[in-house]
Formats: structure tokens, sequence, C-alpha cells
């Protein structure tokens, strides 16, 4: 019996080429619309489908191959003689080969696409014949992308391509499809929340709303890493692709040179580009992160670039050896030779002068990455034994709602000084308690049991510069011996959620010690 290929495929590349192959070897080739059209015109004899099926493409081709003498032709099992009897008793072929790519359906929604023409692009009977196709591996070959083209026809060249070779194609399209029904839930899911009636909805629905019972998300590796968090792991980065186009962490990032990346190279390159994002989202002042083990060790803003790196290095020199920088503006040759001085695992910034391209070249394993600021996504994610714990982004709140708690006002400077710590203390570690002045961190406890504790390591940290600093707390002081602790290093000004039972002598502590207190209402823990 003749061999049979069915061939229905959007992306048309190399499709000739493969078709004219498998005609060679002598498979009769079945195909609808667009595709039998661009096999005529290669001069590849096709058989059309509404000839094997006996009725027309219809519906303005959104019904074509959905019928039993194409789908009983690729889901016969072969090895059943029942089967085989019936395929005979109605006259059905068996299909061998099945070769089908999607409608563009990610690529449509991230244009300026309607709602019509997105659903327009959701595949129906393509899904059907490769889910259909994938089952029956045993006897036929599904090829569900013309990556596979070249595989195959060298197969078929020896005889037959391998059960084992059908198996993994198999899996190829399960993972296709599956990626392909996410992609459209996704992309549905976001139509029907921006039609729900949030406003007029109680909290219970408003949260079903943002948190759906079942979270559908599809992810890509970008990246093969180059170890996880220990050289003795093997690690991937993996891409969110929910076809909106939204930015990730590697989004628009060069890599000008270095070694390839680790796990805890973007682990650190993640927290770095999302405090850099804070500091500088206004754009008056430049602004520079020093970020060691997931913590910012210093940070700073400053009329240039360099003096932003000079008091963010200035934190805590000996945590910034082999950290990752993170810079706002474009980095000259100046400022190039003064980093490279220290042993920098990465640099990150938006740009690089042909002067500090060359000095960094004489530090070939440094990792430099020239990228634009990092936009955050709505939600934010951990994983956890067997699960996903999935909240909105934080983010650092106006301030219309602080009120100061204390009898002494903090001066214009310190105000300043506050809100810059207050913005560095959401991305440190809690417990998290950061000193800062003049722009910059000069102590920061991060990840302590006790506040008190990260107070004590912020205060050591930054030694003499600690007298007339300020202070931010991620959380509350659940006592009063935190802020006792900032005053006799000689903290003048404190900022902190408030909230707690002990307010009051918190309060107290700091008007007798005559510090003065931002109250912020609402917390930054970051676990």
């Amino acid at each position: 019996m003749k061999r049979r290929a069915l061939i229905s495929v959007s992306d048309k590349k190399g499709v000739a080429a493969f078709a004219r192959q498998l005609h060679k070897l002598g498979f009769e080739i079945i195909s609808t619309g667009g595709t039998a059209r661009a096999l005529e015109e290669a001069r590849i004899p096709v058989i059309p489908v509404s000839k094997v099926t006996g009725a027309p493409e219809m519906l303005g081709g959104r019904v074509k191959t959905l019928h039993p003498r194409i789908h009983g032709g690729i889901l016969a099992d072969l090895e059943d003689p029942d089967q085989v009897t019936e395929l005979v008793t109605h006259d059905i072929g068996p299909i061998d080969l099945v070769c089908v790519n999607l409608y563009p359906f990610e690529e449509t929604i991230t244009g300026e696409a309607s709602e019509k023409e997105a659903i327009e692009q959701i595949d129906i009977g393509g899904p059907a014949m490769l889910r259909a196709a994938a089952k029956n591996f045993k006897s036929v070959t599904v090829v569900p992308s013309p990556k596979f083209y070249k595989e195959v026809a060298s197969e078929l060249e020896l005889g037959q391509v391998e059960e084992e070779t059908r198996k993994r194609l198999a899996l190829e399209t399960f993972r296709r499809t599956a990626e392909y029904d996410a992609a459209i839930a996704v992309w549905l899911a976001g139509r029907v929340e921006e039609e729900a009636p949030n406003a007029e909805a109680d909290d219970v629905a408003t949260r079903d709303a943002s948190f759906p019972e079942v979270l559908t998300r599809r992810y890509e590796r970008q990246l093969s890493l180059r170890y996880g968090e220990n050289p003795h792991q093997e690690a991937a980065y993996y891409a969110e692709a929910n076809g909106s186009g939204a930015s990730h962490l590697l989004s628009g990032v060069e890599r000008v040179q270095g070694r390839e990346l680790s796990f805890n190279n973007l682990y650190d390159v993640d927290a770095a580009r999302t405090l850099l994002a804070d500091l500088a989202e206004s754009g008056e002042l430049a602004a520079a992160v020093i970020v060691k083990h997931a913590n910012p060790c210093g940070a700073a803003v400053g009329e240039s670039l360099g003096e932003a790196y000079r008091k963010a290095f200035a934190s805590d020199p000996t945590s910034a050896y082999g950290g990752i920088v993170a810079l706002s503006r474009v980095v000259d040759g100046e400022l190039a030779r003064e980093i490279a001085e220290i042993f920098t695992e990465v640099l990150i910034a938006p740009g690089f002068d042909e002067e500090a391209r060359e000095v960094f070249s004489g530090k070939p394993n440094m990792i430099v990455l020239e990228a634009g600021l990092l936009e955050r996504p709505e939600l934010s994610a951990k994983y956890v034994t067997g699960g996903l714990l999935v909240q909105e982004t934080d983010r650092v709140e106006d301030d219309s709602g602080y009120e100061l708690a204390t009898i002494v006002n903090p001066s214009p400077p310190q105000l300043g000084d506050l809100l810059f710590a207050w913005k560095v203390a959401r991305s440190v570690k809690s417990n998290a308690i950061v000193l800062a002045r003049n722009g910059a961190t000069v102590g920061i406890g991060a990840g302590q049991t006790s506040r008190v504790a990260s107070a004590e390591i912020a205060v050591k940290n930054a030694g003499e510069r600690a007298t007339g600093s300020v202070a931010a707390s991620d959380a509350f002081f659940p006592f009063a011996d935190g802020v006792e602790a900032l005053a006799e290093a000689g903290v003048e000004a404190v900022i902190q959620p408030g909230g707690s039972k002990r307010d009051a002598e918190v309060i107290q502590a700091a008007n007798r010690r005559g510090v003065s207190m931002v109250v912020t209402k609402r917390r930054h823990f970051l676990h």
C-alpha cells in the first residue's frame, strides 16, 4: 500500500523541499488550502483534503480536516486487525505521516490585533491532527515543526522513522500543543479580567479574578546556565512566554563579554536590576547598586554615575568584592577603570562607551551586560516543595499617607535620605535595617531572625558613619531595643511601618533620644 503524508502548515519555511523528498520516497501527499497551493506552485503532486473527505473546506476555512476519513486514517492502530478491517470496511486509507504547524496565535497577540483577529488564529484542526498523530506514534510519524524535517527525511531515506524517534516527536508535539493552549488561556484570562466588574465585586471575587483556581503559565528555556547554586548542580533559565511582550529578566539584555551566566548570577542580577529601577525611576539622579548573595551591600544616587558608584562602593567595600554592579547610565572609560580595579562578577548598565569596552576587555572573565531599566511584572512567585506561592509584586508606595510620629521633625535632607533608605529596605532580605546618609547606604543589616540583631549589624557595618545617618526598617519594631540600638550609634531619624502593640513604647524611646520617626503604615518583607 502506498504511504500517505498529510501536510498542513502555517509556517511554510522548508515545506516544499520536505514534501519533494517525501514524494521521491513514494509518499502520496494530502494537503489543505494555502499549503496545497504552495506545493502545487513548487510542482509537487498534491491531493486536496476535500477530495479525501468528499466534503468541501467550509466556514471560511474553520472546517477542513475534522472528518473520519482524516482522523480515522491517523488514529487507526495498524497492529490491531479489527481496526485495520474497519478501515477497509469504510474505505479509509491509513495516514503514515502528519506534518502540521499551528496558526501563529502567539505572534498575532504580540501586536495590535483585534479580539476577532486573535480568535481566528486559534487553531482547531491543527492541534487535533497533531494530538491524534502523537497518540498513535506506534503507527504514525508526527512532524510538529520545520526543525524536524531534516531528521525525519534522513531516517526515511534509510527505510523508516525509528519508533524511538516517533515517540520523541510525539513528546515534542504534546509539549507544543500544551504551550499553545496555555498561550490562549493566558490571553483569554486577560480579556475576562479586563471586562470583569471588579469595581463592584467584593474582596473575595476580586482575589479570585487575580488568582484563578487553575494558574496557567508557560515558560521557554532561554539559557543553559554555567551551574546552579553550587557547581555540582546543573541549571537553566526559563522565561515566562505569555505572548504579551512583557519584559522578563533578560529581555533586551546583550551580553557584551564574559563567561556564561550561572544560577546565582541571574538571581543577583534580578535583585540588582529591581532595586536600580526603584532608585532611578525619576531619572533626575544617577543610581548605582551593588549586590552580593541577592542582598544589596551598597546603593546610592548622585549627580553623576561615578559619584553614585563611589558612594555605593564605600557602603561596604569588603562585601562589594565579587559582587554584581548595576548602573543607571552609560559607563565611560574613567569609571570603567575604577570598576576594573575591583573583582566584579557581573556589571550591568544601559551602555558602555568605546573606551569602557576596551578597559573591560582586559578583564575577560567579567560578565558585562548591556540593558536598560527592568520592567517588573504584576505578579511574582516563589517555588516551595510541590507548589507555587503567587502574589502581587511588591512596590514602594508614594509617601502621601506617611505620618510623623515623634516630636522632632526630620530635616529636608534627612527626609530625602529616609525615603531613599525606605526604597532600599524593600530589596533587602527581612529582617532588614538600612542606614543611609547623603543619598547612599552606609550600613545594611539583612536576613536576621530578630530586628535588633539586624540593627546591630547595620550599625557595625556603618561604624563611625552611623553618626548623623537615618535608618529604615522594613517592618515595625516589636520592642524599643531596636530604636535604642540605632539611637545609641548616632542615628537621627527612622522610617518604619508602625503597627506594633508596643508602638507607643517605640515612639517614646525615639522621643527620649531626640530621634525623629516617620510611619509609613505599610511593611515590605522580602523572604
